[in-house]
């Protein structure tokens, strides 16, 4: 038998070779592509184009003059370019009047985040970095300003080192460097286009460790609601509930009703916006009214004699430079360090994918790694005026969405908004009681604890649910660094588990078709004689290398013990379409097949391998060992041709 294939094989290759008319087989293999291997740095170009550049950004400069393809280098790289000179006068009533709805939220949330960083309550962040971002962001819709999860990062991370209120000057000044540091990193990953490293934050471990900040941020809010004056610097939910139990006696009544009827009115206006989507600027300036009303009764009813802090003195004018305040003393900068890696990941993965959900409604893209500059720059700039770290906070680009903004330029308004109050209005503010501060932001946080996403996890993919909870409970009973890398690491394992156990599926003929599909997807689809398909799905590599071949060999054995007398398996198809690269232990791998299943007289066919699957074959000289007759372009031109070598065969 081995012997009459043999010269079956031999007569079919003299056919293909001779583009003879009277084979099946000849006019199929005639199609394959067997040229030479591209060069090694032709192939190096395009893993390279692939890896950092998948969108091509360059594609607009193809065939232009050097002016022009300098001109658009200028709009790629500073987008401010791009839009301002086209900008019109009528699109700037939008932007002014969403910059203004913006402003008016971000003066409570500036003084609110603040306040939970454990730095003197400002609105400075709001200033300079909103400039920045026009310059270099590419969202529309983007509006920058701090966010509670990060303010909370720095917080816990800093304080390990320095107390915050035995020692507040160096503990400001390594703030300002955890920002620096966050911005140098952001600013590196979008020069380099490495943006694939935020993309390790799956959708999954954002909802669960927003969720699990969300709920941490809420129970330290507490501390002001009740009035306390002694609470606990550990974030984890026990360390919190023990520290309200302990110190339950401090609890001031007045602070807590005022604070119930403050949260109260700010779900309301929350619920009307969510009911009347119009009437989104009522949760806008619903958080100023509540520091205007605050202001107001704690100026009148004299809060601080009834127990009920005020945030105190405020001063006017504008960020002072705050290049004297970066810090890299070796004893402290392991937190910084730490605070501000953390905290780049965190709102690069918040701040772009809030960009690209509000592009999206819109139709329109935004570029992520023109917003990691972005991103980075500002808080370069930020660092070293007198800021804190930025992003992109949800809340304030939904009412700046909301309010019908239409370029950057809101982001301009609002800025000069912040100019304003800096320079006159600062004082007012020094009357806001702490116990509003704390009912805006548990109201602003009861929103990010995204009950319906988890659920829809749990019923739509276990695992993912799994590493949305790791990173909710890792957070809320650990610690925030904890729970990130928990849920990281559970997202990596699973990768992992991709790529070591890749899919592969038996295919069958769907009946009165030339179709071949899994036949555990279609039970009714029929066996093709005498023959085997394996299609396999992945990458072959070292680590899954393995696993392939004892894949391939336990489906032959299966179909070997399942098939009728008189069926038996003469070839095995592995369609390789999905294989989009193989190294040297595939290969071997591969061989190993072969000859394996070659001792039991039965051939292996190769159907549609890509460009560098067959390169990398044709170099290793497997597509010579196995015969070029035996590669085929397509399932169904495999299958006739191995239908055309048994008929020969019995012929011989």
């Amino acid at each position: 038998m081995k012997r009459r294939g043999g010269i079956a094989s031999q007569w079919l290759l003299k056919v293909v070779a001779g583009g003879g008319r009277g084979g099946y087989a000849g006019d199929t293999a005639r199609k394959v592509s067997f040229e030479a291997p591209r060069k090694f740095t032709t192939v190096f170009k395009s893993h390279l184009k692939e890896t950092f550049f998948p969108d091509d950004p360059f594609y607009d400069f193809k065939g232009k003059s050097l002016p022009v393809k300098a001109k658009k280098a200028i709009q790629y790289f500073v987008p401010i370019f791009q839009w301002l000179p086209n900008y019109k006068a009528k699109l700037f009533l939008y932007d002014l009047l969403a910059g203004i709805t913006i402003a008016s939220l971000a003066i409570p949330q500036g003084i609110s985040y603040a306040k939970l960083a454990n730095i003197p309550p400002v609105i400075d962040s709001s200033f300079v970095p909103p400039l920045i971002y026009a310059v270099f962001g590419s969202s529309k819709y983007l509006a920058v300003g701090t966010v509670a999860s990060s303010s909370l990062i720095i917080a816990a991370t800093i304080s390990t080192k320095v107390n915050p209120t035995e020692n507040p000057q160096l503990y400001l000044n390594l703030v300002f460097t955890a920002t620096l540091i966050s911005g140098l990193i952001e600013l590196v990953l979008g020069v380099f286009r490495l943006g694939i490293l935020v993309d390790f934050l799956s959708h999954s471990t954002i909802t669960g460790f927003m969720g699990g900040t969300a709920l941490i941020i809420c129970l330290h809010q507490l501390k002001g609601i009740f009035g306390l004056k002694h609470f606990t610097p550990h974030t984890d939910v026990i360390s919190v509930i023990r520290a309200i139990f302990q110190n339950r006696k401090e609890i001031i009544w007045e602070s807590t009703l005022i604070g119930a009827i403050f949260l109260i009115f700010l779900q309301l206006a929350r619920f009307v916006k969510q009911k009347k989507p119009k009437l989104f600027w009522v949760s806008a300036i619903a958080p100023m009214f509540v520091v205007i009303i605050g202001c107001v009764l704690a100026y009148v009813w004299h809060a601080e004699k009834h127990g009920i802090a005020i945030v105190g003195e405020l001063k006017k004018g504008i960020n002072p430079p705050s290049l004297k305040n970066i810090d890299f003393d070796r004893k402290y900068i392991a937190a910084p360090l730490q605070a501000g890696f953390i905290t780049a990941l965190v709102a690069l993965a918040e701040g772009i994918a809030i960009g690209r959900s509000f592009a999206i409604l819109q139709n329109e893209q935004i570029d992520g790694n023109k917003e990691m500059i972005a991103f980075g720059l500002m808080n370069i700039v930020g660092s070293l005026t007198s800021c804190y770290l930025t992003t992109g906070p949800f809340s304030k680009t939904a009412v700046n969405y909301n309010a019908g903004c239409k370029t950057q330029m809101a982001n301009v308004v609002m800025s000069l908004c912040m100019m304003l109050t800096l320079l006159f209005l600062a004082p007012l503010f020094s009357y806001t009681p702490l116990v509003a501060l704390s009912a805006i932001i548990m109201s602003a946080m009861l929103g990010l604890i995204e009950y319906d996403k988890a659920y829809h996890l749990y019923k739509t993919d276990k695992f993912d649910f799994i590493i949305c909870m790791a990173a909710f409970l890792g957070v809320a009973f650990v610690s925030m660094d904890v729970g990130l890398m928990l849920s990281v690491g559970l997202a990596l394992v699973r990768a992992l588990l991709y790529i070591a156990r890749p899919t592969s599926s038996k295919l069958c003929n769907i009946p009165d078709t030339s179709l071949y599909r899994d036949v555990e997807q279609y039970p009714d689809a029929t066996d093709v004689s005498k023959t085997v398909i394996v299609q396999i799905g992945s990458p072959i590599y070292f680590a899954n290398a393995g696993y392939m071949r004892e894949r391939v060999l336990r489906c032959v054995r299966d179909e070997k013990a399942n098939r009728l007398q008189g069926d038996d398996v003469e070839y095995v198809l592995l369609d390789l379409g999905g294989v989009s690269s193989i190294d040297m232990t595939g290969v071997e791998t591969l061989v190993e097949i072969r000859k394996t299943l070659e001792a039991k007289y039965i051939k292996v066919v190769l159907v549609n391998p890509r460009l560098e699957v067959m390169e990398k074959l044709i170099v290793t000289n497997f597509i010579e060992k196995i015969g070029k007759e035996r590669v085929f372009l397509s399932i169904e031109d495999a299958i006739e041709g191995c239908k055309f070598s048994l008929s020969h065969e019995r012929y011989l």
